[in-house]
């Protein structure tokens, strides 16, 4: 957690124009490839390739318009934090079972897209009812449980990250010891810059370290210019421009991941309470989770209105204001308009999408980390006794166990291996049973009944 004094900016301070750009740029440069990586999952599998790039821009404006509901507040929607939205992941093999469905009944392209978009714009319903009941949901909504679905979280992350500063998922130079160089010289440069007691190198650690690392790549011949994409000049959004449609066999799985997006929210959201120096228990606190379970499932239904699929809290986020130390949610409105306008102008974006992985990676890796530490640090702010340690020890377990070794899974029904086959799902799941099963204990027990 941030120390009063390590903050540069608090979360109702101001900065200066230039310092917000500056902290807004590396949010987005943290949350870039995150954003548009399960839109080119999903539309690259379901061979829908034509319609990429207006897929991109939306998945990029809806999130810049998200981020600022969540940080401005509109009425009971937002949390009032830089919370970044960005296209969730968890949501990838529940719609791809959906679109593959259609594939194979013959559907063209609008028809897959229609029913995805239907099934995401009720599901949303799920978490935005979910949101009014948080607050009876204590027993679920507590640091165990938070701080251990941050804790997935940021293991989770640490492996994208390792993966990119390898070179990224598939390629054929994976692991190559180029971009092993290159993926460590660019996370050197972060902490060095972040040790800094100036300021601006501070706040700038992350950016810099990514320009760095680009020059570098560029340099060595691993950065080409020539592999930019053909897109269009300019991205308007028309609401449900493939149609709508609803299927209710493949809405059970997506209205079931919405239900656990809620609870990863609230982990994210815990996270970003604690690094901004904000109460991560009260009142105050379930307010804010309220609210910003209630923005998430708003803004998933707005993204489906838009032609975008499901939007999440994303985590990476957070430890970008632990790195700089500006939790100002005045920022926010930075970042929504530099992701605003990369959806507007795709070229932007296409450039953006050219930079190395293993720069990413390097810049990403100890982000990541952070978050994983936040989650032990929840952990730890009570005792940890026998019943905890035990509830710990087997969410993490089984939630990184499927998360290394997904093979596992191969046996089960295709659908409840979607769900599983997530690990912060799992680990999220395992602790709240466990925590409901198992009661707590009041009283120590004598030496008698030891």
């Amino acid at each position: 957690m941030l120390f009063k004094n390590e903050m540069l900016y608090g979360l109702h301070d101001k900065p200066k124009v230039l310092h917000c750009i500056n902290a807004a740029l590396q949010h987005v440069m943290a949350s870039f490839i995150g954003i548009i990586t399960p839109t080119l999952i999903i539309a690259s599998t379901l061979g829908l390739s034509a319609e990429i790039p207006y897929l991109i821009s939306m998945a990029l404006m809806v999130s810049g318009v998200s981020t600022f509901i969540q940080a401005k507040t509109i009425g009971p929607i937002g949390c009032g934090l830089i919370a970044v939205q960005g296209t969730s992941f968890t949501f990838i093999s529940a719609l791809l079972v959906a679109g593959l469905m259609v594939k194979e009944q013959g559907g063209s392209n609008d028809e897959i897209l229609a029913i995805m978009f239907g099934i995401c714009f009720w599901g949303a319903f799920v978490e935005i009812i979910l949101s009014r009941f948080i607050g009876h949901l204590k027993s679920i909504i507590t640091p165990l449980t938070t701080g251990i679905v941050i804790t997935t979280i940021g293991i989770t992350l640490i492996k994208v990250a390792i993966t990119d500063m390898a070179g990224g998922f598939g390629v054929h130079d994976f692991g190559a010891v180029d971009n092993i160089l290159l993926g460590f010289t660019v996370l050197v440069i972060v902490v060095a810059l972040n040790t800094s007691k100036h300021p601006i190198l501070r706040l700038s650690a992350i950016f810099l370290g990514m320009v760095i690392g680009c020059i570098i790549a560029w340099s060595q011949d691993l950065l080409s210019f020539d592999e930019m994409v053909a897109m269009p000049l300019f991205s308007f959004p028309q609401p449900f421009k493939y149609g709508f449609d609803f299927q209710l066999d493949v809405f059970i799985p997506v209205a079931l991941v919405y239900f656990l997006s809620a609870i990863e929210t609230s982990g994210d959201l815990t996270a970003n309470s604690l690094f901004c120096n904000q109460p991560i228990t009260g009142p105050k606190y379930i307010k804010r989770i309220k609210g910003g379970i209630l923005g998430d499932g708003f803004n998933s239904l707005l993204a489906a209105v838009f032609n975008s699929f499901p939007n999440t809290t994303f985590g990476q986020n957070n430890a970008v204001i632990q790195m700089t130390g500006v939790a100002s949610r005045h920022v926010g409105f930075y970042i929504a308009g530099l992701l605003v306008l990369l959806g507007l102008f795709p070229a932007i974006g296409a450039f953006i999408q050219l930079m190395p992985k293993a720069v990413l990676g390097g810049a990403t890796l100890v982000m990541f980390a952070t978050i994983a530490v936040a989650g032990v640090k929840i952990l730890t702010t009570d005792t940890i006794d026998r019943r905890k340690s035990l509830i710990i020890a087997t969410s993490l377990g089984l939630g990184l166990g499927v998360m290394m070794v997904p093979e596992a899974l191969t046996q089960l029904p295709p659908q409840a291996a979607n769900i599983l086959s997530s690990s912060v799902t799992v680990a999220g799941f395992c602790a709240i049973i466990m925590s409901l099963l198992i009661p707590e204990s009041n009283s120590q027990p004598s030496p008698s009944e030891i």
